[in-house]
């Protein structure tokens, strides 16, 4: 008969089919940013229960709730966060990326709630602040031992850290501004906000014409 200790060895190493997929998609993404099989294995590996875990834990003794949708951005925050610097930090420095862009991106979240942003899935908590921040601080961790094109603050190149930050302020100025002409053009030709009779009814009905819940 199998003792106890055997069965929880049995079942730590057993293979979840769930976190297979989801760490073969973030290597795919990785990769074809950087081209680098083993380092895109590696970011992509960090992208699992723990990163859920941490936000969830955030979450809860900060606002005494637990949310799905807080859940789902923990598990992207660390991805999108050391994508920048995929291909030219080092382990511990993408360590050290994935914990400040954690606590980054949760406080972006919180500071959503106070300014009343539109924004339900976080997109710019997880990805604008994550993003940026992954930007910036590539200037910094980058260094030669893993890439040699890649030489940042702590291999002795300040330099850097200025180029990451006119490059963001570029990639920002651009974002806006594309943006910007695009939300004009949609309000014109098709209009931003239903009206409150179609949003009572639910959009699901009154703008795609079918029920996404049957009572």
């Amino acid at each position: 008969a199998a003792t106890p200790g055997s069965a929880a060895a049995a079942e730590a190493g057993a293979i979840d089919t769930g976190d297979t997929a989801w760490l073969l998609i973030a290597t795919a993404m990785v990769m074809v940013m950087v081209m680098l099989p083993g380092l895109a294995l590696f970011y992509g590996g960090l992208v699992r229960r723990k990163n859920v875990l941490s936000t969830i834990m955030h979450s809860f003794f900060g606002l005494a709730l637990v949310s799905v949708v807080g859940a789902a951005a923990g598990a992207v925050a660390g991805l999108v966060a050391v994508t920048p610097a995929s291909g030219f930090v080092t382990a511990g420095g993408a360590l050290a990326i994935g914990f400040i862009a954690g606590g980054l991106c949760y406080s972006a979240t919180l500071l959503r709630e106070r300014i009343r942003i539109d924004d339900a899935l976080d997109v710019f908590a997880v990805h604008g602040v994550g993003g940026t921040f992954g930007a910036v601080i590539t200037g910094v961790f980058a260094t030669t031992a893993i890439n040699a094109a890649g030489r940042g603050l702590i291999d002795g190149n300040p330099g850097q850290l200025l180029v990451q930050l006119i490059a963001v302020g570029a990639t920002i100025a651009y974002a806006f501004g594309a943006t910007f002409v695009i939300v004009k053009v949609v309000d014109l030709v098709l209009g931003l906000r239903v009206n409150a009779h179609q949003e009572e009814m639910g959009l699901d009905l009154s703008v795609h014409g079918e029920v996404a819940y049957q009572a």
